[in-house]
């Protein structure tokens, strides 16, 4: 019996993916992050980093005198060794903000203390829930020139207590993210521990020339909705050599939400994805299901995915809109993973808490 012509047609796709042509990216992201003309340390803004001392305050300080200084070339925030514990905070143009070594920042759970901000134009309302959504630890809007890095410092979320309120339905407005940054221009991040996030971990939206490497981002694997790294509506995007184990897709490249997606109309474009390892329940590395405003010039190569649901997850949904084209993923290596690829154009739209009620897959096992 001859299979169903929609499974030929999936199968011919999935061929068409993995051996797409195209120009082989550099082997490493263009640019290094710029020496800045001044640095100011948040201990000196009456910050302690004692686990205890809520330093909101004492960041939003700090990230001022930067702005205030137009130092040539711009300023450094520097956040010494120490448990740094934080609301969120803002970060400010031409400004890099450094982790030293056995630094942390930990996000409060004092969650009613989190402010809202406006749903993104191309979502529409909170991605959860209707109505606006909490600003993220680390947040920025309109800025250019930004680096967060250091000496593999750490940025906690602290985010147990919202996974809790998430899954006994008490959650009041959508999850903050660790790091977002919005409609913003040459941003790197690099050597730094991403770890709890309340919600997806890096967030650039509506971005341009980002560059994200040497990242370790963790969770655990039954946290929901705890992206690594999620390229949204952005161009020239790179993304490489990072670690990333979470409770669900590690990096997924989305460019927003049904009809205000459609709307806004703002594709992700001209992405690189390479040297990735990581594990999830859900995707190593994924397209969508947010595709409206249309996705297109991946490549993503030299993946290694282990103890995952999916290897590779290519996903929109019934009347989301948007176009996926001109993907190319190459050497790809998958260990116990349940299926090496998917792509699917009917996705649920009942988000994490679903998945585990719906068929994994319209393919065969296609898992190495």
């Amino acid at each position: 019996m001859a299979p169903p012509c929609g499974l030929l047609l999936a199968l011919a796709a999935a061929a068409a993916v993995l051996v797409a042509a195209g120009a082989r990216a550099q082997e490493t992201c263009a640019g290094a992050p710029p020496r800045r003309g001044a640095r100011v340390s948040v201990a000196s803004f009456g910050g302690a980093g004692d686990g205890r001392t809520l330093n909101t305050g004492a960041f939003a300080r700090a990230v001022a005198s930067v702005e205030r200084l137009r130092a040539p070339g711009g300023a450094e925030l520097y956040v010494p060794p120490g448990v740094w514990l934080t609301g969120p905070f803002n970060l400010t143009s031409r400004m890099t903000l450094f982790l030293a070594r056995g630094a942390v920042i930990r996000a409060t759970q004092d969650t009613p203390s989190w402010p809202l901000i406006e749903p993104l134009p191309s979502y529409g309302r909170g991605r959860e829930l209707p109505g606006g959504r909490y600003i993220s630890l680390i947040h920025g809007s309109g800025l250019q020139d930004v680096v967060i890095t250091g000496e593999n410092g750490t940025i906690d979320g602290q985010g147990s207590v919202w996974w809790d309120m998430w899954k006994k339905g008490t959650l009041p407005y959508t999850r903050p993210h660790l790091l977002e940054l919005m409609s913003s221009s040459d941003i790197i991040v690099s050597n730094v521990t991403f770890q709890d996030s309340p919600f997806w971990n890096i967030h650039p939206v509506y971005c341009s020339n980002v560059v994200i490497r040497n990242v370790t981002v963790l969770a655990p694997h039954d946290s929901p909705n705890t992206d690594g790294i999620d390229p949204d509506s952005s161009s020239n995007v790179c993304i490489e050599d990072c670690y990333i184990s979470t409770g669900d897709d590690s990096i997924a490249i989305k460019s927003g939400w049904d009809e205000y997606g459609i709307s806004y109309g703002h594709p992700s474009s001209d992405i690189t994805v390479r040297r990735i390892t990581g594990s999830s329940p859900f995707a190593g590395f994924a397209v969508g299901s947010e595709t409206s405003g249309g996705v297109q010039n991946v490549l993503a190569e030299h993946l290694n995915f282990f103890g995952s649901g999916y290897g590779i997850h290519i996903k929109t949904n019934t009347g989301r809109g948007g176009f996926i084209r001109n993907v190319t993923i190459s050497d790809v290596t998958l260990d116990n993973v349940r299926y090496g690829l998917r792509i699917a154009g009917a996705e649920h739209q009942g988000g994490w808490a679903d998945q585990g009620h719906r068929q994994l897959s319209l393919l065969p096992d296609l898992s190495v």
